[in-house]
């Protein structure tokens, strides 16, 4: 006889077929498999004390801080411990309980129902001369060349943008965005290039989304999180997908002493408040993506919160795009100029997709295809 330790496995219940468990038992040994923690922020004192007996009782757990139990502080913050089956149990026990314990079984039951998405990449096409990364920068002809060229190497979804959004950048007209725009817009409807990839525009200006949209564009990244009702009531119209990202401030401000009481609390907030008023002006949930915003109004800890948490972001319902590429977080980490943060890049980018990411959106396509591909086979 030998022993050793496994590491993570993903597919759990292929790996108990692959060992010849009997299929009734595939399900229920998957579940005892799955270890999950979930942190509990200003629950009150009599309902930790409550769900910490019941999660002992099935042989979960919850971490609380010492005076707890003597009732010192009205409500505390605590760490939920137990398997998949664990939670399923302490879904249905809890709503029977008093102190809001019946929304915590709520909350449960949505995070033991969220599905994964398969991971798409998405290429960054930059239509003007001032964005943070001079290898993204294409004009025209060149900007058409370097899609084909992103298509050919795999990327699922081609994001193309007009204006930098990068800490301090310039303020841009409506008008000259759109003509830089314009001229790539033509060519992907001429070209029927969005019949080889998915065209995402990165933009918040309503003239701007809808020449984009009308061109073959299905997709609008929205860097302003859905603030204008005519960006919903465009991607309603054409039945476009829309991407909400998280911004502290504006791109100007964004990076001038970032600060939030919880980012993981407040991020997920906005994200509620956000996804109410979409459904509210009509958009369907499965048309929303969300994005946190890295580097956007946060300093290097939030960051990092942010995408070690990242699988919270999924209880929504929505997709969850990641896009640190080359940003200054990776500078922070180890001092690197832009040009040599791809490493960095894909490190953070297998972490978020680790953490329930499915769009990488990213400068380096085929690195990245590489990298995904290479990390799935190893899951």
């Amino acid at each position: 006889m030998y022993i050793y330790k496994l590491g993570s496995i993903k597919d759990k219940k292929a790996a108990l077929k692959a060992l010849g468990v009997e299929s009734g038992g595939v399900g229920i040994m998957a579940k005892k498999m799955e270890l999950m923690y979930f942190f509990i922020k200003d629950i009150k004192t009599p309902a930790a004390n409550i769900l910490k007996q019941d999660a002992l009782s099935i042989g979960a757990d919850l971490a609380v801080p010492g005076g707890v139990i003597l009732c010192e502080k009205p409500t505390y913050d605590c760490i939920l411990i137990g398997t998949r089956k664990h939670m399923e149990m302490l879904s249905k026990k809890e709503l029977v309980q008093p102190f809001d314990l019946k929304t915590l079984a709520t909350d449960l039951k949505k995070f033991l129902a969220i599905k994964s998405h398969p991971t798409q990449i998405m290429g960054v096409i930059n239509a003007n001369d001032d964005s943070f990364f001079e290898g993204s920068r294409f004009l025209k002809e060149d900007a058409v060349s370097q899609i084909k060229q992103m298509i050919a190497k795999g990327a699922d979804i081609i994001d193309i943008g007009a204006v930098s959004s990068r800490p301090g950048a310039a303020l841009v007209s409506g008008s000259v965005e759109l003509g830089r725009i314009i001229p790539i817009c033509d060519a992907i409807a001429s070209e029927k290039l969005y019949e080889k990839a998915t065209f995402s525009v990165d933009s918040y200006t309503p003239s701007v989304v809808e020449y984009a949209l009308k061109s073959g564009f299905t997709l609008i990244n929205d860097i302003t999180g859905a603030s204008d009702d005519a960006i919903i009531e465009l991607a309603v119209k054409y039945d476009a997908k829309l991407c909400i990202m998280h911004m502290q401030g504006t791109p100007t401000t964004m990076q001038k002493n970032p600060a939030y009481e919880d980012v993981m609390v407040e991020v997920s907030e906005f994200f509620e408040e956000r996804i109410s008023k979409c459904e509210a002006l009509g958009m369907e949930r499965k048309n929303i993506i969300l994005d946190v915003g890295i580097g956007f109004g946060k300093t290097l800890e939030h960051n990092l919160t942010l995408i070690k948490n990242m699988a919270h972001f999924k209880v929504f319902g929505c997709e969850v795009l990641v896009g640190a590429s080359r940003k200054s977080m990776i500078n922070k980490i180890i001092p690197t100029p832009v040009e040599e943060r791809l490493a960095g890049t894909l490190a953070i980018h297998l972490k978020a997709v680790e953490n329930g990411a499915s769009i990488v959106r990213c400068h380096d396509v085929m690195e990245h295809v590489q990298a995904l591909a290479v990390y799935e086979a190893m899951q």
